[in-house]
């Protein structure tokens, strides 16, 4: 039986509500699109899968991705749309291959006649911009109802929107509407920095939305902002509001898990670069109150730079880089949770927000992040990598923790370290945190809800794919390691294979392997660690690998 969301499948076109408006634009639109209370809720049946991109400052990598991502789903088959709605850019069609960007009048754009053009990808259309000739410069509305309106009569599969780096409310409101709301940071700490400060307007936002009929209430929580430090994290905040109105406080609890931004890290060069994005969403979580998903990272590599340059989508232009590599899996995160989401009813997600439980104090383990069951070699490794998140100076941290907060935290992770990985101690501890209370038995590290989604979708898939004829290649066995939750670094670590030989594994690259006989051990060895049949995937690999070695000789012969 299929699941309830298939992505080369369409679905079915439903009936939509009206969109919400807000203040008046630079472009009249005909009707009245007035705001009168909260956005669309997320469960509420589309005709399309929406997916925004924004968030932070510029400069971060959010057009490349957007783009990206569009090839991605029209490559699949489906009709995708792909809009620009950044007030300072027009930039979307230099990386699909257009030679100038589609321009029309403002009477096109006001009478509804602007309609999405063809670009150089089969299946994806790009909308045009509004063009001011007295003033000679592009025009975009800065009214979230343009945009929804707009999309609500896109009859197509997906729309991405690029959102730039603005945090005007119009484009809040976008990021909150959309199905999946995706925010870009760089291992940099101003990209950190207004990755964070996004996540807190969001928050602001979705709170003002909850209190726009309550004009005494919504008083008081303005005047809190106004009475506390700058960047004050919405724990603070509601810390505060409590002390004049617990009603209110407890409103302002209940919208924090109505946040769900997705954060991608580019740009990232070494391993530190690669853990900020888990690191970030511990953080965002923990002292934010903010849950953050993370879908994944996307690696510095020259093929981007040459792609724009020649004016060009990364996955058409350069489909075999590692960035492309990155973006695929980012591409294949949104659609397991897609999936993940529909498969469950609307009421039941609604109430998972509603039911908000108050959060437990935090543990020892929480401090690590580490499960309870942590051996002593897991804890010291979660304790190096806590160490270095809660350093002075440290990305993760930038902005979110004040000095006193972060001094309090090293001394927890201390603590955390010297008791965990003394027995006596440690049993004695486990006593009395956990003995008085059956929340925590069990308890263990929270998985991205992402990545998560992910290994089920790839799991279900290869469970059709392989059976006893199954033709084992380089694709396959890195679907199958993925599907696994398991990294080339792990791999390596326990095979004594190098990183190197077992990414040309994965990518075919036969100029980059030793002799047939060693790779031959390679690829039983890796067989066996993915718990899979080692006769099997030898003998059907290696005769792809002959099949290629016989193909390049022909080319070059």
């Amino acid at each position: 039986m299929s699941s309830p969301f298939d992505p080369l499948r369409p679905p079915v076109p439903p009936t939509l509500p009206p969109p919400p408006g807000e203040e008046d634009d630079e472009l009249t639109l005909p009707g009245n699109y007035e705001f009168q209370g909260e956005l669309p809720a997320f469960s509420a049946p589309r005709t399309r899968r929406v997916i925004a991109v924004g968030g932070g400052r510029g400069g971060v990598g959010k057009t490349t991705l957007t783009v990206n991502l569009a090839v991605y789903f029209a490559q699949l088959g489906r009709e995708v749309v792909v809009i620009d709605t950044d007030p300072f850019s027009t930039g979307l069609h230099g990386a699909l291959g257009l030679e100038s960007p589609p321009l029309v009048s403002r009477t096109d754009v006001e009478e509804g006649r602007a309609e999405p053009v063809a670009t150089t990808v089969p299946g994806l259309r790009l909308v045009p911009t509004a063009f001011d000739a007295l003033s000679a410069t592009p025009v975009r509305p800065s009214r979230a109802a343009y945009w929804m309106k707009l999309i609500q009569e896109l009859n197509v599969d997906y729309v991405l929107i690029n959102l730039g780096p603005s945090m005007s409310s119009s484009t809040i409101d976008l990021y909150l509407w959309a199905d999946v709301g995706i925010s870009v940071t760089m291992p940099e700490p101003l990209a950190v920095e207004h990755t964070y400060r996004f996540y807190r307007a969001l928050y602001q936002r979705t709170l003002r939305r909850a209190l726009m009929k309550e004009r005494f209430k919504l008083r008081l929580v303005e005047k809190v902002a106004s009475s506390l430090p700058p960047l004050s994290t919405p724990k603070d905040f509601i810390a505060e509001v409590k002390r004049f109105d617990e009603n209110v406080a407890a409103l302002a609890t209940a919208q924090l898990p109505r946040i769900n931004p997705r954060l991608v890290v580019s740009q990232t060069r070494v391993r530190a670069d690669l853990e900020l994005g888990q690191a970030m969403s511990n953080v965002s979580e923990r002292f934010l109150g903010i849950s953050m998903d993370y879908l994944g990272h996307v690696e510095h590599d020259d093929s981007v730079w040459l792609t724009i340059r020649h004016r060009q989508p990364l996955l058409v232009e350069s489909p075999t880089s590692r960035a492309a590599r990155n973006v695929e899996r980012v591409a294949r995160r949104i659609l397991a949770l897609l999936a993940a989401r529909d498969s469950r009813p609307a009421d039941n997600q609604e109430r998972a927000i509603v039911n908000v439980r108050p959060p437990m104090p935090p543990t020892l383990y929480d401090a690590l992040g580490v499960a309870r069951t942590a051996a002593d070699d897991e804890i010291r490794r979660a304790y190096k990598r806590q160490r270095d998140i809660f350093r002075e100076g440290s990305l993760p941290v930038a902005t979110v923790l004040r000095k006193e907060t972060l001094t309090r935290e090293q001394s927890r992770i201390e603590e955390a370290h010297d008791t965990l990985l003394d027995p006596v101690r440690r049993r004695a501890y486990d006593l009395s945190t956990y003995s008085d209370d059956p929340r925590r038995v069990g308890q263990s590290r929270v998985e991205s809800a992402a990545a998560a989604a992910e290994l089920a979708m790839l799991q279900a898939e290869l469970s059709r794919e392989i059976n006893p004829e199954t033709q084992f290649d380089g694709a396959l066995l890195r679907k199958v390691r993925e599907s696994q939750g398991i990294e080339l670094s792990d791999v390596a670590q326990r095979t004594k294979i190098s990183i190197t030989h077992l990414s040309a594994l994965e990518n075919e690259a036969v100029g980059d392997l030793p002799a047939t006989v060693y790779v031959q051990g390679f690829v039983r060895e890796i067989a066996k660690y993915l718990k899979l049949d080692p006769t099997q995937v030898s003998k059907t690999y290696m005769r792809r690998l002959r099949e290629l070695s016989a193909g390049t000789r022909s080319k070059n012969g």
